[in-house]
């Protein structure tokens, strides 16, 4: 077993140190177990694209990174079994080689499956849920040291999919696949934004994925990103919304060359490549980024995107760039989106960590009339008091954690403040 030392304390975007006492590294499930029911308080680490301090704690900090990836495809109950550390890259490029796909990627592949699903992080697309909704089963390590498994259809099951950390180490992820398919990916520029915002839906449900890019201060969006299947019967427009195709390749945060970006410019090929925003061989920044996004329900999306350019002034000198995107209705707990398809509004911030956080209070009271819910991993300021109203289950939820983990094993700092409410 390994520990890491300091050089490894902070996350991916270097805005937010580990506090814990050390970092261990299991190199097998029994050591795994030995570590959860040896400490007092002990959090998991993912791939460290977190933005606050979800996944810390102050006792003892596990990364799964050694444990086997163990990659397992079921051909025929189309299920795949995976080490919770395994990037979404990795594993989308071995079910491609398979002949198996998943229903959707996020904007980076470099993401691992554990934390991703624990967060309930997306990819785009009217029709499709958000990554956790291709769980089918979980093997966790709960406080005590003990393995569970838990399946699709089994008690607790939707509320320990998106489990923020505070249920167990999942350390094996069993996610249903499908047929391999292939998508072409198409950006257009100069898209209108009352032209969207008259024809919202059909404009989101004109591709498989559909992101939309801007900076809030314009009459037009930057770019219209469409992702498209090429056995959709819909096909792909000539023109979108006022917007014409690039005639190069581009990247969502003007001036930037789209050089770590996938493929566009209507090139056919695997979902594995082009599902995501950018390429796993490349690291699209050095993490000189801050993040923040509010899902709403998207019967409220053009109020809401309403609402965030009102606030451009404030909002645009801060920004990298937005992207807005859709996503489909679950049952899971404290998924997002649990019980209403939605929108996401998301904000790719400069590395001002104070200005930005300034800045999101007005954002949050902006939305606050269409029951935003901030994504779990990101920057927001809202506590367990503001959250509570927005999950049907949140009491649940804590009842559950209250059972499994009595002593508080998996607590740390923003579960008290998000969830718990005793910071």
């Amino acid at each position: 077993m390994l520990e890491e030392q300091v050089r490894d304390r902070l996350n991916w975007a270097g805005n937010y140190e580990y506090a814990a006492r050390q970092i261990v590294v299991p190199a097998s499930l029994a050591e795994l177990q030995q570590t959860v029911a040896g400490a007092r308080q002990v959090g998991v680490l993912g791939s460290r694209h977190s933005f606050n301090g979800i996944a810390d704690s102050a006792g003892t900090l596990v990364s799964l990174e050694a444990l086997p990836p163990g990659i397992d495809l079921d051909t025929d109950a189309r299920t795949v079994t995976v080490g919770a550390a395994v990037r979404y890259g990795i594993l989308a490029e071995h079910l491609q080689r398979r002949g198996f796909a998943l229903h959707n990627l996020a904007s980076l592949p470099h993401i691992s499956v554990g934390g991703a699903i624990a967060t309930a992080t997306h990819g785009s697309g009217n029709g499709n849920g958000n990554l956790a909704t291709a769980v089918v089963g979980l093997e966790l390590v709960t406080a005590d040291g003990e393995v569970r498994t838990v399946r699709k259809g089994d008690s607790d099951f939707e509320a320990l999919v998106v489990g923020l950390g505070a249920l167990g180490v999942v350390h094996r992820v069993t996610l249903r696949v499908e047929p391999a398919f292939n998508v072409r990916q198409d950006v257009f520029t100069g898209v209108a934004w009352d032209a969207v915002l008259a024809d919202f839906d059909a404009a989101m449900s004109a591709a498989y994925s559909v992101s939309l890019f801007t900076d809030w201060t314009e009459g037009s969006i930057g770019q219209a990103w469409l992702k498209s299947r090429m056995d959709d019967a819909r096909g792909v427009p000539e023109v979108f919304y006022g917007g014409t195709p690039a005639d190069r390749a581009l990247h969502p945060v003007p001036g930037v060359a789209a050089d770590h970006c996938t493929r566009q410019l209507g090139v056919p090929g695997p979902w594995s490549d082009r599902l995501a925003h950018f390429r796993l061989a490349f690291t699209p920044s050095n993490g000189d980024e801050l993040q923040s996004e509010y899902l709403v329900g998207r019967e409220h999306a053009v109020a809401a995107i309403q609402a965030v350019r009102a606030l451009a002034p404030k909002i645009t000198p801060l920004l990298l760039v937005s992207e807005v995107r859709s996503m489909a209705a679950d049952r899971l707990w404290l998924s997002s989106n649990y019980h209403r398809d939605g929108i996401g509004l998301h904000f790719t911030w400069k590395p001002q960590q104070a200005a930005v956080e300034a800045v999101l209070p007005d954002i949050e009271a902006a939305l606050a009339p269409f029951s935003a819910r901030p994504h779990w991993g990101k920057l927001f300021t809202a506590g367990a008091a503001a959250l509570a109203p927005l999950y049907p289950r949140f009491d649940d939820f804590k009842a559950l954690a209250g059972r499994m983990d009595p002593e508080g094993k998996f607590r740390n700092p923003f579960l008290d403040r998000t969830v718990f409410g005793t910071a």
